[in-house]
């Protein structure tokens, strides 16, 4: 029988905390063990779950952001995904499409990551630690999350994945395994996230792995997109409102199913909204290349020779 321990990383108290607890409890065929990681000498979520699996005893590891609440049948799907498979190393899911906070940017932010997971089922190169399962021996084996690269949120889990699936592990994206996150969030701290806290370090951790990635966001239309958005914005800069219209008309084409998405669920002040918004998530990618270049070239200069 396998054995199942829930990790949730928990520094700091985050208010959401007993929400994402209740669900865990409450889900069919619950975890065997819950492991709450608020040691405050690991700040990171990276840390936090790293010293939640030293503790943890089940066989699988199974991450749930405090942020987000496991839908009944998580556990379920994730005890038989794995016992359907002996060889599969990891599995993990999406955010569902019906996430708690108001306001457009939450809508659509929230939404996208349901999104573009959804449209990715099946084997994956990289890993999510919002809710997603490994193998305890698997992650200990390959030394855990990289704590000491990612002292915050950041790409960890997807770090964590290449190296994964580097060392031939197989991943799975089950899009039925699902939770709803709770998070709001602001235009600020969407742009921040997207240049700071995920684009930088993403492009670092692929040149410091020499890969490139065509996994989730970083596929074909999400790099066409990113072109369109890159032509408006200049048409826009240089008083072309035909050449921007036709950019635009090219970016609405390409999303059209999640703009689609975004009219069903929020309405459609958010989806004509989520347009524009996906533009400026489309223009903060591009600014986060030159930031992961010299962040790889840093650490390429600091690292030791021999």
């Amino acid at each position: 029988m396998i054995r199942l321990s829930a990790i949730v990383p928990a520094t700091g108290g985050p208010a959401t905390l007993d929400e994402c607890l209740g669900a865990i409890r409450r889900a069919r065929a619950a975890p065997d063990e819950l492991v709450i990681a608020d040691e405050p000498a690991n700040p990171g979520p990276a840390a936090a779950r790293n010293a939640g699996a030293e503790r943890a005893k089940g066989d699988m590891l199974v991450f749930v952001d405090a942020d987000v609440l496991v839908h009944e049948d998580a556990f379920e799907r994730i005890r038989r995904a794995f016992e359907d498979d002996p060889e599969l190393t990891a599995v993990f899911g999406s955010y569902d499409d019906a996430p708690r906070a108001p306001g457009v940017v939450s809508g659509f932010r929230n939404l996208l990551h349901h999104h573009v997971h959804q449209a990715s089922p099946g084997p994956a190169t990289t890993f999510w630690a919002g809710l997603g399962a490994i193998r305890r021996d698997a992650f200990l084996a390959a030394g855990g999350f990289d704590a000491d690269r990612f002292e915050r949120p950041a790409v960890e889990d997807i770090e964590l994945g290449m190296r994964l699936s580097a060392a031939g592990a197989r991943i799975e994206l089950d899009p039925g395994l699902l939770g709803t996150h709770l998070k709001g969030w602001t235009l600020a701290s969407m742009l921040s996230a997207d240049v700071v806290d995920r684009g930088a370090p993403w492009v670092a951790t692929m040149l410091s792995r020499g890969m490139g990635s065509s996994a989730l966001n970083l596929g074909w239309r999400h790099r066409l997109s990113a072109g369109a958005s890159a032509a408006g914005a200049s048409a826009l800069l240089a008083r072309r409102p035909r050449a921007a219209c036709l950019a635009l008309g090219l970016l609405v084409a390409l999303n059209g199913g999640f703009y689609a998405l975004l009219w069903r669920r929020r309405g459609p002040a958010t989806a004509v909204a989520g347009v524009g918004l996906h533009a400026l998530h489309h223009l903060a990618s591009i600014a986060a290349v030159p930031l992961g270049v010299a962040s790889w070239l840093r650490r390429r200069t600091a690292a030791p020779v021999g």
